[in-house]
């Protein structure tokens, strides 16, 4: 379990392929830390360590995460959000979040508004009973508020904080994301469509 608040960013060295799945060498300020096991969120999904080397840690994805999520667009040198799975003596400064990505949206717009940011992102019209205005939302990990929500659109507004320290900074037009939807939201709405059937 993870709060979508993003403790640094890790940099992905390097790439093997092994059958179907896919290991990232991923170097970081935290990787030293990590220990053989631990839930890592890489950009929202979550990952197991299975390897520390000096300032580097190892995580393999397999086929089911790779198609799932935008982990398979991953090339060396890319920049990913880093979060430790959450103590139960921490604050919830974000909110709950798996590391379990619904599915992967895509930058439409990005404004520049002066001293803060605004983000518009399109996503499977499947899951428009999960977006709704001022909700929360898992955007490549990171924890968010969502506002001017249609049908398969919605907006994020990123204060220069975030901006700084997560990888929205480098996101353009265009680009893939990792969405994890509320996971309140989520059992709601699995419960009414189970009592209409």
């Amino acid at each position: 379990m993870f709060t979508g608040i993003i403790e640094a960013l890790g940099s992905v060295k390097e790439i093997a392929e092994s059958g179907t799945n896919r290991t990232f060498w991923i170097e970081s300020p935290l990787s030293a830390s990590f220990s053989i096991d631990q839930s890592i969120a890489h950009d929202g999904v979550c990952l197991t360590v299975e390897e520390v080397r000096g300032n580097q840690h190892r995580v393999t994805a397999v086929l089911e995460t790779l198609e799932k999520t935008a982990l398979s667009q991953w090339g060396q040198g890319r920049l990913v959000n880093l979060e430790q799975s959450l103590l139960p003596s921490k604050r919830l400064d974000g909110h709950f979040v798996q590391g379990h990505v619904d599915t992967t949206g895509i930058c439409e717009k990005i404004e520049d508004k002066n001293g803060s940011w605004e983000f518009t992102f399109s996503f499977p019209e499947n899951f428009a009973p999960l977006v709704i205005e001022k909700g929360s939302i898992s955007l490549n990990g990171t924890s968010l508020t969502v506002f001017g929500v249609e049908q398969n659109k919605f907006k994020v507004a990123i204060i220069p904080y975030t901006f700084e320290h997560t990888t929205m900074q480098y996101l353009k037009e265009g680009d893939a994301v990792n969405i994890e939807f509320d996971m309140l939201g989520k059992y709601i709405h699995r419960y009414l469509q189970q009592q209409k059937s």
